[in-house]
């Protein structure tokens, strides 16, 4: 070999290299180690933290009633696949709790509301946890166009009387809407002779459940083979009336002073054209964002009425705002 073949290394340019591969070697250790450690680690190192977690770290299976009915029709829970299908939907309410809890507290609001007119209409208080599966006791709007407390389309919601147009729109009026569903709900149970029917249809329809008895040849709702929304659905409402009704009993504890309160209102009575509900809000002392959050059924920032129908504005005594103005009757505990 001669001299002219010898290639000369750079010396500055050989530690630079060195350099680069030792610390990318540092941070490939690195890395490995901060991925390869977990608590496991810790809890081998140090059996006491997994003592403790043992300790106070539990996660309990509900019960489920071995007698329970829903709107005085027994439900055979005694069934295996009706008494996990239960357990199903109990486990799944009480495990969100952050939806179930806000039901709770808005139930302290709007269950007096519904409440008496269920009653005045004969259909059973059971069906007050419908609309809580529904849409949450809130205005809801659901993918299929489905609106409001009790998720009337507004095809169904027009047949049972409510008012819908671009200024007006009942199925955001928490007492027209609850007797829209009571109207519907009597005609189920007219026509399938079962509560429980009439709430399965209030979710399917009464087309699809005629067709399936007649196809299935059955007579009972819980040997009837459906969709799984519909299949859930009397589970669910059922779920929830297990859990309003001993809240505690499923983890849930609150205070009365946690509850949504009743907002203490008077009504104006309106049979005119209101050009702006802004300037209505104003000269009432209150605001707009309040008018509407009180009549959730006025959609627009005026009110037609060329007819002159009597409408009924909620407005707040006082500012509608502070405690004061609240009134908290009802006790859930």
């Amino acid at each position: 070999m001669t001299r002219k073949n010898i290639k000369r290394v750079n010396p500055r340019r050989l530690i630079v290299h060195t350099s680069y591969i030792i610390l990318t070697g540092i941070i490939i250790l690195l890395l490995v180690n901060m991925f390869s450690y977990s608590k496991t680690d810790e809890v081998e190192k140090d059996p006491q933290y997994q003592k403790e977690i043992n300790k106070h770290y539990y996660v309990y299976a509900p019960i489920v009633p071995k007698e329970i009915d829903f709107a005085g029709e027994d439900m055979p829970v005694e069934n295996f696949d009706v008494r996990e299908s239960l357990d199903y939907e109990i486990l799944k309410t009480i495990f969100w709790h952050s939806e179930t809890i806000l039901y709770l507290k808005r139930a302290n609001r709007y269950f007096p509301i519904i409440e008496p007119i269920l009653k005045k209409n004969g259909v059973p208080d059971d069906f007050k946890y419908l609309c809580v599966t529904e849409s949450g006791l809130r205005n809801a709007v659901s993918p299929a166009g489905a609106e409001g407390y009790w998720q009337f389309l507004e095809s169904t919601g027009k047949s049972y009387g409510l008012v819908i147009n671009s200024e007006v729109d009942e199925r955001y009026d928490l007492a027209k809407s609850t007797q829209a569903a009571c109207d519907y709900l009597k005609d189920a149970k007219r026509k399938f002779g079962s509560w429980t029917f009439a709430a399965a249809s209030y979710n399917a329809g009464q087309g699809r459940i005629s067709k399936s008895l007649a196809s299935q040849k059955v007579e009972s709702f819980y040997d009837l083979r459906l969709n799984t929304e519909t299949s859930r659905y009397v589970y669910r409402i059922v779920a929830y009336k297990l859990i309003f009704q001993n809240p505690r009993n499923y983890g849930f504890i609150y205070r009365d002073e946690e509850l949504y309160p009743q907002i203490n209102t008077q009504v104006v009575e309106v049979d005119s054209t209101i050009n702006s509900l802004i300037d209505f809000a104003l000269n009432y002392s209150t605001n707009y964002k309040i008018i509407k959050m009180l009549n959730p059924w006025l959609r627009s920032d005026m009110l037609t009425n060329k007819s002159g129908k009597t409408y009924y504005i909620h407005i707040p005594k006082g500012d509608g705002r502070s405690h004061d103005y609240f009134e908290n009757k009802r006790d859930t505990n």
